[in-house]
């Protein structure tokens, strides 16, 4: 069976979607935050002390991304995946990474600066130039999204889930009451998923089963 080692709310969370919207079994193993330092004992499963974490039977992955493209290939073909022979393969791996690498990196330097780093080290300039970058990146899909309900291939795919997770950690920061009209309808879409619904649900649960706050943590590292 699928493990997934996950905080709520943290970057674990697509491949927490993903699984949900495939339907496939899965371990949900919940971890304080940070795991590195709240929950030592991670460090034996992944030494970077980050999730996601996942395990599928020898395999292991670390990164988001990477994992939900693995999990829509191998388990969802045709659906949640883009085959190589399909019109928009190319464009559904971009978008793929474009929700992690171009739109979740700068809200992390967002995080850090009003969260994580002690008063006298916050960089509100670094904050305010950091969100701006986030929302100039994104306005960029707002021209396709006023087409289109998903980013391609006409289907709700793993592209979407990773796009849809940075809005969701925008949401968190505040940084939702920015987005153009076609990328708030867009969220809107993403928000009302069953397979979204489903994931929440499934975090909220077994964090309080495990004993670990079912509050998200600021830092979603």
């Amino acid at each position: 069976m699928i493990t997934l080692h996950h905080c709520v709310s943290a970057r674990s969370f697509r491949p927490l979607w993903a699984l949900e919207e495939i339907g496939v079994p899965y371990e949900l193993k919940m971890l304080p935050f940070p795991p590195r330092v709240m929950a030592r004992a991670f460090l034996d499963t992944n030494p970077l002390g980050t999730v996601p974490a996942l395990k599928d039977g020898a395999l292991f992955m670390t990164e988001s991304a990477a994992i939900c493209q693995y999990l829509a290939a191998r388990f969802s073909p045709g659906v949640l995946d883009v085959a190589s022979h399909e019109a928009d393969f190319g464009r559904y791996l971009n978008f793929l990474h474009f929700g992690e690498a171009t739109l979740t990196f700068p809200q992390t330097l967002v995080l850090r600066y009003t969260h994580f780093e002690p008063p006298e080290r916050r960089q509100p300039q670094v904050v305010e130039d950091y969100a701006k970058w986030f929302h100039a990146r994104l306005r960029t899909l707002a021209p396709l999204l006023e087409r289109q309900d998903f980013l391609c291939a006409g289907r709700f795919t793993a592209a979407d889930i990773s796009v849809g997770y940075a809005l969701m950690l925008a949401e968190h920061l505040g940084l939702s009451d920015r987005f153009a009209e076609p990328i708030a309808r867009y969220w809107s879409r993403l928000r009302e998923r069953e397979g979204f619904i489903l994931a929440l649900r499934a975090q909220d649960a077994a964090a309080r089963a495990q004993g670990v706050s079912p509050v998200p943590a600021p830092d979603t590292r």
